[in-house]
């Protein structure tokens, strides 16, 4: 039986709960299952710099992926990664000059398109 999509919101700037919801999210491109992962207002914020998170020295030194390796690998997996139209006006951010394989979104089209995903929020 097919595993149901998962759709992640992460709702603050806290790069340890993003890296976190990078985890689950990749977990879950790899069985296949459709994936999606939402910044919201201030976890768009996070995107304004190099992706880094305070435990990265610590990951870097067990050898588990740091917070920008992780998001390479998301990305790379198939994860849909979708930013919150008012996050990226608030942090005075321009989706045209981020990767391209992210998109906006509001929370109508997050909640319109979750069908039978299960949502989880960090």
């Amino acid at each position: 039986m097919p595993m149901r999509g998962l759709t992640i919101l992460v709702a603050t700037g806290d790069a340890e709960r993003l890296h976190t919801a990078l985890g689950f999210a990749a977990a879950t491109a790899a069985t296949g299952a459709r994936i999606r992962l939402h910044l919201h207002e201030g976890a768009v914020a996070l995107l304004a710099a190099p992706l880094s998170a305070p435990n990265d020295p610590a990951r870097h030194k067990a050898g588990l992926p740091k917070l920008g390796e992780l998001w390479e690998e998301a990305l790379g997996l198939g994860v849909a990664i979708s930013l919150c139209q008012s996050g990226l006006a608030l942090h005075d951010l321009d989706l045209e000059k981020l990767d391209p394989r992210l998109e906006a979104q509001g929370p109508v089209s997050v909640m319109t398109g979750l069908g039978d995903d299960r949502l989880v929020a960090f």
